[in-house]
């Protein structure tokens, strides 16, 4: 009985946390913060005496087992990883705040734009793409005239420029077949 209630609020517990959205769980997957609080409860109750030591050790095993079969599912990506734990959704492409995943995100604009400071972004057309991941995190790619220069950038380009110009002609790409 103790193992089918432990699996039981385990798979409620999940629905619940993944209609909140992937921003509720943090740096968390899903089913860490899942395991994270049902581990906690079941000890708290284990250690306090409302649960005898057997009981709280099938919970635990039974809890363990389902994390660890999810994780083995996922690892083998059937498709299932994108029901349990979500999928990377796409909040800008190219400098356009797509408003549709920001709603599904539960996400305000005032938020994603927080989010692009964080990751020295000013101005929303520097993002090639920004997603928000199934951690909740939101990573951002920057468009290539955005990016900082890097001191090779600048002696790649140095190098250039000190060949005579028919040299540059010639160890072109194109000029070499491997475009």
């Amino acid at each position: 009985m103790t193992a089918a209630r432990a699996a039981g609020v385990f798979f409620f517990m999940l629905v619940v946390i993944r209609l909140l959205g992937k921003r509720t769980v943090g740096n968390f997957t899903a089913f860490d913060l899942l395991v994270a609080l049902m581990l906690g409860e079941i000890v708290d109750e284990v250690i306090y005496g409302d649960v005898n030591l057997a009981q709280g050790a099938v919970a635990i095993i039974v809890l363990a087992l389902a994390k660890y079969a999810t994780s083995w599912l996922n690892y083998f990506d059937h498709g299932l990883n994108a029901i349990l734990e979500g999928v990377p959704r796409p909040v800008i492409e190219h400098g356009r705040i797509d408003r549709k995943a920001l709603r599904a995100e539960l996400m305000n604009e005032k938020e994603l734009m927080s989010t692009l400071r964080l990751h020295e972004v000013s101005d929303v057309r520097e993002v090639r793409l920004a997603t928000v991941e199934t951690d909740g995190e939101v990573s951002v790619l920057k468009e290539e005239w955005a990016e900082p220069l890097r001191r090779g950038d600048v002696e790649d380009e140095a190098a250039a420029r000190r060949r005579p110009p028919k040299a540059r002609q010639t160890d072109s790409p194109k000029a070499l077949g491997q475009e």
